[in-house]
């Protein structure tokens, strides 16, 4: 099993990148993990308290259940991925199953600035976008999909989106094997990464098979 880590801060277009990987390689072949999905459940805390609370450092996340869950995947095992509600910042009843494919991307905020994460990866993505892009489309996200008001959305970016990203974040980048500026508008990158995987795929279906017991 091949793992794949992409990076990058809010709005790159790192879950674009992934999707459109997966889109490519096909359903079967790959498998698609967000480092979202591992926010906690706060659902004991008040959302006044809930809406106070970082999202964006490293240990806002429930690290340790995201790398047993690639663990399982590696062992040939099944993962139930949690579901995460953006609107309430809680965790849901639901889990999505996943199984154990040839490639597998976990794509998230500070997936390399984990090390326990980034140790269970075979390849480093970092998609790099221009700050003033990343804030547009992450007020446009979550206007339209999480229902925040405009004044919400830059009071959080300040306080702590901004800080999180100059402080984790982007020093991530020194871990990434390849950098791509643009993301998933960077289409020779993403060709070329495609090109890769399929090969890959191409050497798994041809290499001898193990004696029969």
């Amino acid at each position: 099993m091949l793992i794949i880590g992409i990076a990058g801060g809010t709005g790159s277009g790192k879950t674009t990148f992934a999707e459109n990987i997966a889109a490519r390689l096909g359903g079967a072949n790959i498998a698609v993990i967000s480092q979202d999905s591992y926010y906690p459940d706060r659902s004991h805390l008040s959302i006044e308290e809930r809406e106070e609370i970082n999202f964006d450092h490293p240990d806002s996340f429930e690290n340790h259940l995201l790398v047993s869950h690639l663990r399982l995947l590696q062992q040939g095992f099944d993962a139930e991925i949690p579901e995460y509600d953006f609107v309430d910042h809680i965790r849901t009843c639901g889990v999505r199953l996943l199984h154990p494919s040839p490639i597998v991307i976990v794509e998230g905020l500070l997936v390399l600035a984990i090390e326990a994460i980034r140790r269970e990866t075979d390849l480093k993505l970092f998609i790099d976008t221009d700050a003033d892009v990343r804030l547009t489309r992450r007020i446009m996200r979550d206007i339209t999909e999480r229902g925040r008001t405009l004044e919400t959305i830059i009071s959080r970016y300040l306080a702590t989106v901004k800080p999180m990203h100059e402080a984790f974040v982007e020093p991530s980048k020194r871990y990434a094997d390849l950098i791509i500026p643009r993301g998933s508008e960077n289409v020779a990158a993403l060709d070329l990464i495609c090109s890769e995987l399929e090969q890959y795929l191409k050497n798994l279906q041809t290499a001898p098979k193990g004696p029969e017991i």
